[in-house]
């Protein structure tokens, strides 16, 4: 799938759900902060240093998002975001709402607030969003797009909201349409730049996503080792059930570190203690029994040491 971007006012638990959503569809996670931090290595701002005008927001934000779901799936988690890039059709746009009795609850947590106080934090950060939306879109783009979703979670749990979303990207087929085209990304940046050009703004460079945050050093190293080589791969991207209980449901899986396409190639590092090793083995050999037509290799703790000591990738 290309891009997912979840809204939703204050207190309707958002931020935990775009965060969910992300990790269970092996996405990238997207938010104002990231945003930010993009648009100013992106783009140049006359005069210098200046900060951009928000009516220039959407096509930064635009432009940014475009560029990076060319390389992967995205989840984004920013005001305004459901109005971005309407004519791109791998977009799945969700709404979350909840009842006033949750979204107080939820603020009082979350802020250590009384309720009476919660419910004024509500109002006044509705007030915020919708200002941010009008200094964004203008007076006349500030009402909330029907979007392709809307989900309610006054009695869902965001994992289950989750669950809504990952059946409804499966419905529309996004998994299959894969990341943004060239032609299409191409075609976006070329508006984006005309749009900028009336606000001063040109862009600075190419943008690029920060390498994923691996579960241990061990496999930093690796995937460096590999870029080295210029070997494409891809970091954790598929699990494999392993054991089912009586009524079918998963019970065990297993989730190889790398695959290497270019290979068909699963890799699996090992660099624990032995007893950890030997459970790891077993479900190797297990995967192996029950998918004899997947390749995969482990790279045990001496491996590792003798890749770190040949290529000093370890800084």
């Amino acid at each position: 799938m290309a891009i997912i971007t979840i809204s939703g006012a204050a207190g309707c638990g958002r931020e935990e759900i775009a965060h969910l959503a992300a990790r269970r569809l092996n996405s990238e996670l997207v938010n104002e902060a990231r945003l930010l931090q993009w648009f100013s290595s992106e783009f140049s701002f006359a005069p210098e240093n200046a900060e951009p005008p928000a009516r220039a927001w959407r096509w930064m934000a635009s432009s940014v998002l475009a560029r990076l779901a060319t390389e992967r799936s995205l989840v984004v988690d920013a005001t305004g975001a459901d109005r971005l890039l309407p004519g791109v059709p791998a977009i799945l746009r969700v709404g979350v709402t909840a009842g006033d009795s949750r979204r107080t609850g939820n603020l009082m947590l979350q802020f250590g607030l009384e309720r009476a106080a919660a419910r004024e934090a509500a109002r006044r950060l509705d007030a915020e969003e919708k200002d941010l939306l009008r200094s964004r879109f203008g007076r006349g783009r500030a009402a909330a797009p029907a979007g392709d979703l809307r989900i309610n979670v006054q009695t869902f749990t965001a994992e289950q909201a989750v669950d809504v979303i990952a059946a409804a990207a499966e419905a529309r087929g996004l998994p299959e349409q894969g990341t943004l085209s060239a032609s299409a990304e191409a075609q976006i940046q070329f508006q984006v730049r005309l749009e900028l050009a009336r606000h001063g703004i040109t862009p600075a460079g190419q943008l690029t996503l920060k390498a994923r945050e691996f579960g241990h050093p061990s496999e930093e190293i690796f995937a460096n080792l590999l870029d080295f080589y210029r070997i494409r791969w891809e970091y954790e991207p598929r699990s494999f059930p392993l054991e089912w209980d009586g009524q079918g449901r998963v019970v065990e899986a297993f989730t190889p570190d790398f695959y290497l396409p270019e290979f068909d190639l699963f890799v699996e590092l090992t660099t624990m203690k032995q007893s950890l090793v030997t459970r790891k083995n077993r479900k190797v050999k297990l995967l192996k029994s029950l998918y004899p037509e997947i390749n995969i290799q482990v790279f045990y703790q001496k491996d590792m040491q003798d890749l770190v000591m040949k290529y000093g990738l370890a800084s």
